[in-house]
């Protein structure tokens, strides 16, 4: 099972006591519980008893994610599904939060050490705002979000998204849980093996996981990561300066980056913009127009929109909007990015939707900390709430920059 593997130390992720290290493994199985054992009895659930309830009801069969959430929510066993998904999400926080919190003062001293020995910027701008859609409630229910600072120099939520989203994903992301940067410079390899970006720029980077295999593939490209979560950037500067790689990292809204027109061959983003808004979205397309060279590429990878899925894998995905401090999750997925592209300047015939095949399987028979069995286990699965990729594989959206192309008005 994939779930044996164990997130790759670094020189600043936290370590944890005995105990801590099975309170994380219990919320960890506890998820991995709810996945494999509680979500797939919802299917029979509301294929008898809640759909022929809603027929009884209103004359005909559910016929979208709305009708069929109109009649599961009243259902005990949905109720206990979503009871205990929330529960597991909180708890899997909270066990990561008291081995942070105990090491706070030798993380931050441990990351102010690595981050004097990059040759990488890092960027903290004085009276910098993040965005109201990011401060306003805790996203994925992380205490603190990605910008709490309680202290000089903080690093504390950095460190806490670093080792819980391992947690998060069960696994499914890789040792270094950069399994989706890594499958996009993948696929650039693959498809695009003449591309060599000099400068890359990937928003909202957070803690930098999917920033680093940039770097490792184009090791003379001058790449940077931005996040609005200062305490983020810090903790990624450090951590990719604890790997080895000079990455330069800056606390910066990718709705309005404080970069010139026309400066980076490659612009990406991964699982950013569900945690934007109606508002922004369009203004982070905006701004990675203007800052890519002409002939540049934007890649977005996240979930894939709704319309390529049925109406029940809708609603078990849209629970992440109501019970998992995801506003925005359900209504990205309903709005027309190729659209989006076009309106901030990209032609339409240079937009497109493909899938990058996880990196966690194409690597398994050669990395270490890989198994065959686990890729397996990976590539057979069906997919299900909770993980990441479909099918095995990344949606992403590109999108190239035609070589005499103006900016948008």
């Amino acid at each position: 099972m994939l779930n044996t593997f164990q997130q790759a130390a670094h020189p600043v992720l936290p370590t944890a006591t005995a105990d801590e290290a099975s309170r994380q493994e219990f919320a960890k199985s506890f998820k991995g519980f709810i996945q494999s054992t509680l979500l797939p009895g919802l299917t029979p659930i509301y294929e008898t008893r809640v759909s022929r309830a809603f027929e009884k009801a209103n004359g005909r069969l559910p016929e979208n994610r709305r009708d069929i959430r109109s009649v599961m929510i009243h259902d005990l066993y949905f109720q206990h599904y979503a009871m205990a998904n929330r529960t597991a999400q909180e708890l899997l926080w909270e066990s990561v939060n008291g081995s942070v919190d105990r090491q706070l003062p030798e993380l931050i001293e441990k990351a102010k050490a690595l981050s004097a020995t990059s040759k990488g910027e890092l960027r903290i701008p004085e009276g910098f705002e993040p965005p109201r859609y990011v401060t306003a409630l805790d996203i994925h229910c992380m205490p603190g979000g990605y910008c709490s600072e309680v202290t000089e120099d903080d690093v504390a939520v950095g460190a806490l998204y670093d080792r819980g989203v391992y947690l998060y994903s069960m696994g499914y992301t890789g040792p270094n849980n950069d399994d989706m940067g890594r499958s996009v410079v993948n696929y650039l390899k693959r498809n695009m093996p003449d591309f060599k970006p000099k400068r890359i720029l990937d928003m909202g980077c957070t803690v930098g996981h999917s920033t680093l295999p940039y770097k490792e593939l184009f090791p003379e490209a001058e790449v940077w990561g931005i996040d609005v979560g200062g305490p983020c950037v810090r903790y990624a500067h450090a951590r990719a300066a604890g790997m080895g790689l000079d990455v330069n990292f800056a606390q910066m809204n990718a709705e309005e980056t404080t970069f010139a027109d026309e400066e980076f061959d490659l612009v990406v983003s991964h699982i950013l913009l569900h945690e934007t808004s109606g508002k922004a979205m369009p203004r982070v397309f905006n701004e990675a127009f203007r800052v890519l060279k002409p002939g540049g590429l934007m890649i977005h990878a996240d979930l894939p929109p709704f319309d390529l899925m049925d109406p029940f894998t809708q609603f078990i995905l849209d629970n992440e909007t109501w019970y998992n401090n995801e506003p925005f999750w359900g209504a990205m997925r309903e709005m027309d990015q190729i659209d989006l592209a076009e309106k901030a300047g990209f032609d339409r015939e240079a937009v497109r939707f493909d899938t990058a095949p996880m990196a966690v399987m194409e690597f398994a028979a050669a990395a270490s900390g890989y198994s065959q069995d686990a890729s397996e286990h990976v590539a057979e699965r069906d997919f299900t709430a909770g993980e990441f990729a479909p099918g095995g594989g990344w949606e992403v959206l590109i999108a190239k920059k035609g070589e005499k192309q103006a900016l948008a008005a």
